[in-house]
């Protein structure tokens, strides 16, 4: 965890702990029978504490999908200046999405989000969860983009938002495809792979923002 105070890392460590525990419980017992009591008691915390960090039980995984999102974003942010928008999110999906060969740590939260975007089909605030954050990311996105284009003033502009928009509901529909089959994290129709053929057929688009 990168910047912010030592009480904020901590913070934020507690939260992405409670996270996974609610993810792992999600996924073992189910989400209807999984209680927030329960969550907070297999993540070591006391029930008040999980209530100062989230409102519901749904919520709590909302700092492991935000983990992967914010991963995808500085992979953006981080791809050399010299690639042009598509060939940088293209490259920016190669990384954040595909586990690394031995990350199992990768590989484990990728099947978990793969679980809970299946629970969410049958569950509004679940899904609501998996919105927000796919929301949260694009606005992020667009302040990256903007900066990336020499604009750093905007991320509100048409064009940003549209080359943003564009570029999240293309790894958007990647993941959730994905999560929808039975293939690897990793190969030709694991989520990185799927992102790339996404965001190559939407680069006429693009590459006109």
């Amino acid at each position: 965890m990168q910047g912010g105070s030592l009480t904020e890392r901590r913070k934020a460590a507690t939260r992405l702990d409670i996270a996974r525990t609610a993810a792992a419980l999600f996924v073992e017992h189910g989400l209807r029978t999984t209680r927030a009591e329960d969550i907070a008691r297999a993540a070591g915390v006391a029930p008040r504490t999980f209530y100062r960090y989230f409102a519901t039980k749904e919520e709590a995984i909302t700092p492991l999908l935000s983990v992967g999102a914010r991963q995808w974003v500085e992979a953006v942010r981080d791809a050399p200046g010299a690639l042009p928008v598509p060939e940088a999110l293209r490259y920016a999906a190669a990384r954040a999405l595909a586990p690394a060969p031995g990350d199992t740590a990768a590989s484990e939260s990728l099947e978990w989000v793969r679980s809970l975007l299946r629970m969410a089909a049958d569950s509004p605030a679940l899904q609501s969860v998996w919105n927000d954050a796919c929301h949260d990311a694009d606005a992020t996105l667009a302040v990256v983009l903007a900066a990336r284009a020499g604009r750093p003033d905007g991320a509100g502009s048409l064009e940003i938002r549209l080359l943003a928009g564009v570029a999240g509901a293309a790894v958007r529909a990647a993941v959730e495809t994905w999560a929808a089959g039975d293939a690897p994290a990793t190969g030709p129709e694991g989520p990185a792979a799927l992102a790339e053929r996404c965001l190559t057929s939407a680069e006429g688009t693009l590459r006109g923002c």
